[in-house]
């Protein structure tokens, strides 16, 4: 026997299910969701406490051949970057949003491993043909056998960002307000 959908109930379902769709294209909207499917560094700093790390990628020798995404995400194929742009992104949000943010931000093993692979695949011919250093994982340095780049190369992009307080005065693009021009001209 087929189940039959109660007559009445079947307002108060569309009203829920509206309710939820546009809830959701709401978040979307106001979270910049779209944003991050780009490369463009400024939709790092959507996020206020992303301003410090913004401004001094900006102010570093990487900036003219680099973008966040560069260092940050995965390069081995298209679906892996974003996937972990997604996961990264969603972890990021829910941190942001409960207020548990840290002072000094520092990523985490999966993001330090894709930081250095990003440094061995940009720096190979360097590692290789030039300085003679070889090139070693990031798991080999957790387990003792050699350093990561940045152990050595410290201010390299960021320079020392010890705390969110560091520059507050930032120089960053401030991104557009999720307020719609409509709106705002109703309000004047």
């Amino acid at each position: 026997m087929l189940y039959k959908f109660p007559k009445q109930l079947v307002v108060p379902t569309i009203i829920l299910l509206g309710a939820a769709v546009g809830s959701l294209a709401y978040l979307i909207y106001i979270s910049r969701m779209t944003s991050y499917l780009s490369d463009d560094p400024s939709a790092c700093v959507n996020c206020h406490i992303m301003a410090p790390y913004f401004q001094s990628w900006q102010k570093s020798s990487h900036q003219p051949w680099t973008n966040c995404n560069e260092c940050h995400v995965p390069h081995n194929n298209a679906a892996n970057k974003y996937l972990f742009k997604a996961k990264d992104g969603l972890f990021h949000a829910s941190v942001f949003t409960l207020r548990m943010e840290p002072q000094v931000l520092r990523p985490r093993d999966a993001s330090y491993e894709v930081i250095m692979d990003n440094c061995i695949r940009c720096h190979t011919q360097l590692n290789t043909e030039f300085v003679k250093t070889g090139m070693i994982g990031y798991a080999q340095t957790k387990d003792g056998g050699g350093k990561a780049c940045w152990d050595c190369h410290r201010e390299v992009p960021h320079g020392r960002i010890s705390n969110l307080a560091m520059s507050p005065n930032a120089i960053v693009p401030l991104p557009n307000s999720a307020v719609p021009k409509w709106l705002k001209e109703i309000m004047k």
